[in-house]
């Protein structure tokens, strides 16, 4: 039988489609009929004989198009592709070249001064840096270690180390082991270049596992999934999840809700105010029967989120803001700023909005442009500098690419000085913090706590943060 169909099948058992043994012989008919080579036919044929319901054949068109889009050398998700791309360049010094989709092959700067040129094949790879070659190149290794096999979420590591053995990790291994013991200035270099870039495949390749992971684990394993999802990047998360992620967002949020509601009406309640509870009681010949308090004025802090919607940014400052909404028992009015060039107040969008048409509409505004922290941080005084005060805490979500233009740090110090607590939220990884037109480290100097959260797990610890600090 096709292996191909055969685990294209077994994926879409795993999302709850329900496959006779006659119906896959029939599938199995269809794909003699039509082939492979014209992808509509396919899914159209296929369609007919192994979905029936509307609800089925939902999933199946989603089921379909992830599974057969990541064996043609476009990696789910692509986006850290783009990273490798954009921030390793091309350091072999081909000029002029460029990769799939029109980006510039650059220096990588990772050390100054001449070069050796890359002998391993996967080192060679890694040098180019081009979209498709790694695509198909991890695609293929997933292939030979038969990652489709994957069922539980703590094999990711076991497939993820399978895959990079197959794309030739040995040998890159290898030659990097020999190029750092040189006396040569260019081997060194070439030596620290290729770890980075082997460390940015790792990523790429823990990304594969994880996307293979999700469409091929069994439909019984509905908790291993999420505790897959709770950890997976966020930005990695396709719509087939979005649901699922979501409602676990919103299970955080009434957990956090739960907790905290209760410690707030303690802490308004305020201390016994003993003096007061003796000197009304004194009628009583000494017995307590009425208590007085303290009385507490709660002087409840403002949130402010400032959201980078450019990219694949938009889908960490979606969850973000809904995490941050479904709090509204416990925390204050949130007020939210989204930008990727100008800056503008969405508050009312997702106040008039569910998540979902609020933040198509946050895109469709605002997601247009190129990246400009100086310019929003500009816009952002210009909006709510007076608003800002000692009670004010603001979160900044954004992955700090300024694309190498103006950061208008001082904006940024004058908004730190007149706030309570200042804090950036950065979705990339740390190990790739300042790298490329990254301005992480000079933002950072004007925060009050910088934090990675780039997962699901990253953003309920950074906002059980937030909550115990606001009540």
């Amino acid at each position: 039988m096709d292996r191909v169909l055969t685990t294209f099948i077994r994926a879409l058992r795993n999302a709850d489609i329900r496959i006779s043994t006659a119906e896959t012989l029939d599938a199995i008919s269809a794909v003699d009929l039509v082939g492979y080579s014209d992808r509509m036919s396919l899914k159209n044929s296929l369609a007919l004989v192994l979905s029936k319901t509307e609800d089925e054949k939902a999933i199946f068109a989603t089921c379909f198009d992830r599974f057969f889009s990541s064996r043609g050398g476009a990696l789910q998700p692509s986006d850290l592709v783009d990273e490798l791309t954009d921030a390793a360049g091309n350091a072999t010094g081909q000029d002029g070249e460029r990769g799939e989709g029109g980006h510039d092959a650059q220096d990588a700067r990772l050390a100054p001064g001449e070069m050796s040129s890359a002998q391993s094949s996967l080192g060679q790879l890694l040098a180019r840096g081009m979209r498709t070659e790694i695509s198909a190149a991890i695609n293929s290794a997933g292939q030979r270690a038969n990652v489709h096999e994957i069922e539980v979420f703590t094999q990711k590591g076991v497939y993820t180390r399978r895959v990079m053995e197959a794309m030739g990790l040995a040998e890159l291994q290898q030659e990097i082991d020999q190029l750092n013991h040189s006396t040569l200035t260019a081997d060194r270099n070439l030596g620290r270049d290729l770890t980075r870039r082997r460390e940015w495949l790792r990523q790429l390749v823990r990304d594969y596992v994880e996307h293979q992971f999700l469409l091929h684990a069994d439909v019984t394993g509905k908790r291993l999934r999420e505790d897959l999802l709770r950890n997976v990047r966020l930005g990695a998360v396709d719509h087939r999840h979005r649901r699922m992620v979501q409602e676990m967002v919103l299970r955080m949020a009434r957990r956090l809700v739960a907790a905290y509601s209760r410690r707030r009406k303690v802490f308004d309640r305020g201390s016994l105010h003993v003096p007061r509870t003796l000197r009304r009681n004194m009628k009583y010949d000494d017995a307590i029967f009425d208590l007085h308090w303290k009385s507490v004025k709660v002087d409840r802090p403002k949130v402010i989120a400032i959201c980078d919607v450019s990219g694949s940014v938009a889908n960490y400052a979606g969850f973000m803001l809904m995490f941050l909404y479904s709090l509204d028992a416990v925390l204050p009015k949130v007020r939210s700023f989204a930008f990727s060039a100008d800056l503008a107040e969405v508050t009312a969008l997702f106040a008039r909005h569910d998540l979902d048409e609020a933040m198509a509409l946050t895109l469709k505004q605002h997601g247009g442009g190129a990246t400009d922290y100086g310019r929003a941080f500009v816009d952002f005084r210009e909006l709510c500098l007076e608003d800002i005060d000692k009670r004010t805490t603001i979160i900044i979500l954004g992955d700090a690419r300024n694309n190498y233009g103006d950061t208008r740090i001082d904006v940024l110090r004058e908004i730190y000085a007149r706030c309570r607590r200042l804090i950036w939220l950065n979705p990339e990884p740390r190990t790739i913090w300042n790298t490329g037109d990254s301005e992480m480290r000079q933002f950072a100097s004007c925060c009050h706590q910088v934090e990675e959260c780039g997962t699901l797990t990253q953003l309920e610890r950074v906002v059980s943060t937030l909550v115990k600090i606001s009540t």
